[in-house]
Order: structure tokens, then C-alpha cells, then sequence
């Protein structure tokens, strides 16, 4: 805690400073990584389902993928990866059109 914070605790009761120091709650992190896993992966579901429906697959799929990788390594390695084949096919398609004026 900081220095402040232990100043402004000391003149409240006891019970009052460890209820406020959010001390008495468990570890939470596990529920933020199940938390952000479903939303991710529902996101990158209904990106990939956009792919044969009408949508915009090519902007939700990244989205799905972005949001995984804020908890998760391999998403974050996927994303990249997929930024990768982006910035080729973003220069294949302007070299491309260069050629052809």
C-alpha cells in the first residue's frame, strides 16, 4: 500500500481499513482469464461464422484474436502472425496497382 493509503487507514476501524483494502476477496486473476476467454472466443466465433454469412469477418476475427491476447501468449503470437500476412498482402495489392498505372 502506499504511504497515503496507510495514513488515511489508520484513523478508520480496524474492520473498516481490511474491508476496504479489498484484502478479504480471493485472487481474482482466474476469473479475469475466464472472463476474457469467453468473450474472446465468442467474438473470434462469430468472426469466423461471418466468413460464409454477411459480415465483416476480416475486421472481427482480429478483434476476437486482440482480446484474447490480452490474457493469453498464443493469441497474442496468432495476432501477430496474422498482422504479418496482412502487411504482405497489403504490399502485394499496392504493388499491383502500381503496376497497373
Amino acid at each position: 500500500m502506499s504511504q497515503v493509503t496507510e495514513q488515511v487507514f489508520k484513523y478508520l476501524p480496524d474492520w473498516l481499513a481490511r474491508f476496504l483494502s479489498l484484502q478479504w476477496l480471493p485472487n481474482i486473476r482466474w476469473l479475469r482469464r475466464i472472463i476474457v476467454a469467453v468473450i474472446g472466443f465468442t467474438v473470434l466465433l462469430i468472426g469466423v461464422a461471418m466468413i460464409v454469412l454477411p459480415g465483416p469477418a476480416i475486421v472481427v476475427i482480429p478483434l476476437g484474436l486482440a482480446i484474447l491476447a490480452t490474457e493469453f501468449v498464443w493469441a497474442r503470437r496468432v495476432l501477430k502472425k496474422a498482422k504479418g500476412y496482412f502487411e504482405k498482402g497489403k504490399k502485394r495489392v499496392a504493388d499491383k496497382v502500381k503496376g497497373k498505372s
